[in-house]
């Protein structure tokens, strides 16, 4: 299992540096907030929604009615599924660890378990799984750090929740180097930006992944030649 793991750690040191900083900024954002770092952790632990874990600060400190925050988290997360429907045989077949790779399957999890070059003499199903434990451990480490850090610096951190962009911005370059067919990327930010100009900031983000999903099947028999196997 040596090599799995050093593989893995090698493979997530981006996110690492990602996740470090994005859950200091939440850390930092809950102190703010009046949540400690045990609240901050807690929330990574069991929510690990990124974004979600943004926007429920703001639900916190606004007395959000739990309703609000279920709708709220269905339609931040959703496009969790679309992600997970080209996994789902692959994470089935891990048995006990089926769960917990539903369960973590993050932007950037997802971004290495597609783009993510097996060696021949490791293990992919033990990696896989290590890549994701890896990534979450990171986001509860860097949130742990953020409340500890929002409680003893008494500085204003307005903005510092860009740095989620920012980690998309990165991802994004990495995806573009690394594939041999950038249609996907093509097809999904023009998909993105036309509703976006279209339904605004609010609503756009659900309509431009059903009709991105139904796009890239529809040229799935030009994509996958030039990926080189199957398209996630």
């Amino acid at each position: 299992m040596k090599k799995e793991i050093q593989f893995a750690l090698q493979k997530t040191v981006p996110v690492f540096c990602g996740y470090l900083f994005l859950g200091i900024a939440f850390g930092i954002l809950m102190s703010s907030a009046g949540y400690n770092a045990i609240w901050s952790v807690c929330a990574s632990i069991f929510i690990y929604g990124g974004t979600m874990q943004f926007v429920l600060v703001s639900l916190l400190v606004a007395g959000a009615p739990l309703p609000t925050v279920i709708l709220m988290t269905f339609l931040i997360n959703v496009r969790h599924i679309f992600y997970g429907l080209g996994f789902i045989e692959k994470f089935r077949r891990m048995g006990w660890k089926y769960p917990y790779m539903v369960f973590s399957l993050t932007d950037e999890t997802y971004s290495l378990h597609c783009t993510c070059q097996y060696p021949a003499d490791i293990d992919q199903t033990q990696t896989s799984f290590f890549i994701s434990l890896f990534d979450h451990f990171y986001w509860i480490f860097g949130s742990f750090v953020g409340g500890l850090l929002g409680q003893a610096l008494p500085f204003n951190f307005a903005g510092i929740d860009f740095s989620m962009t920012a980690l998309f911005t990165v991802i994004l370059v990495e995806q573009w180097k690394n594939t041999k067919s950038h249609i996907p990327a093509i097809v999904g930010g023009c998909t993105a930006v036309f509703f976006l100009i279209l339904l605004g900031p609010e609503k756009f983000l659900l309509p431009s992944l059903c009709v991105t999903a139904a796009l890239l099947v529809a040229l799935r028999s030009t994509i996958e030649p030039k990926m080189g196997g199957e398209l996630q």
